[in-house]
């Protein structure tokens, strides 16, 4: 059974919003909302404009986890700041997820590489989720977006790095690459598990670099805007991004294609389809 993604180009709050119902699926509890909160200096990251209308009509808390490398976002004090910052804490309730430990530990019996994922201890704390992602390239992971957000996302800066070394945290930037595409599907895996399912997730494709919002020094977008899609399948989302970027006809589009495959970013995709995540079979409807 195909999953369902809607889209609109129209790139607003409103937009947002309407997507957000048109998936149908009402977020209940205390609603934990993952985004980026964009490293200090990168120009591309999406504020806290487009997202505030659909974090306040599920009345949730804005997460994040700290990173695994140098920035300003390693310490809970530095990340915490940068929150204020950007914008986030003026606008909403913030949580860093890792801000003490010990981190939350996952377990993944079906994990093909790893069999744990060490994630923010406050997750326990929230009964679902809505996934805010921005959907551009990546400089590991080919590409960032539902996927890459409740993976390497929601883990804590521990849990990133096992990640990365698929369960070896001290080959961070050394381990095998596709291992850790794997790794990521992984981690997805266990956090859909954590919420059962009761997640909602939102990519907007505009900004599209080829680098992440975790860098400080980014490529300015290299092709136009192209929307927001919905679902509550992350992996139709992503794919449906994907198949949207190779479907433009704009001419910006082979660096972003060639930073997809150069990192051999569909394999997260495919392996998260494999683990049961959700589908790569999607029906996309068009709400504008």
């Amino acid at each position: 059974m195909s999953a369902k993604v809607w889209f609109s180009s129209e790139i607003t709050a409103e937009s947002v919003v309407r997507l957000y119902k048109a998936v149908g699926k009402e977020l209940g509890g205390r609603v934990a909302v993952k985004l980026h909160s964009g490293e200090k200096g990168n120009q591309n990251f999406i504020g806290p404009e487009l997202w505030k209308p659909v974090i306040e009509l599920v009345g949730g808390t804005v997460t994040e986890c700290n990173t695994a490398y140098s920035g300003e976002r390693n310490t809970t004090d530095k990340h915490m700041r940068l929150m204020k910052d950007h914008g986030w804490s003026d606008n909403f309730k913030v949580d860093i997820l890792d801000a003490e430990g010990p981190d939350l530990v996952l377990d993944l019996p079906k994990g093909r590489r790893i069999k744990k994922n060490y994630v923010g201890k406050s997750l326990s704390g929230y009964d679902s989720m809505l996934v805010l992602s921005h959907f551009k390239g990546h400089p590991m992971g080919g590409f960032g977006g539902a996927l890459k957000q409740i993976s390497i996302g929601v883990a804590s800066s521990y849990g990133k790095a096992y990640i990365h070394g698929s369960g070896d945290p001290s080959k961070l930037w050394t381990g095998d690459h596709d291992s850790f595409l794997d790794s990521m599907a992984d981690a997805a895996s266990s956090v859909v598990d954590f919420f059962d399912g009761k997640l909602v997730y939102i990519n907007v494709m505009k900004n599209m670099s080829v680098d992440c919002d975790c860098c400080a020094v980014a490529e300015d977008p290299c092709m136009a805007d192209i929307g927001i899609l919905a679902s509550d399948d992350p992996v139709a989302l992503d794919k449906a991004c994907i198949d949207l970027v190779y479907a433009s006809s704009d001419p910006g589009k082979p660096h972003l294609i060639e930073r997809i495959e150069s990192r051999n970013g569909l394999r997260t995709v495919n392996s998260a389809a494999e683990l049961g995540v959700g589908s790569l079979d999607y029906e996309l409807i068009n709400i504008d």
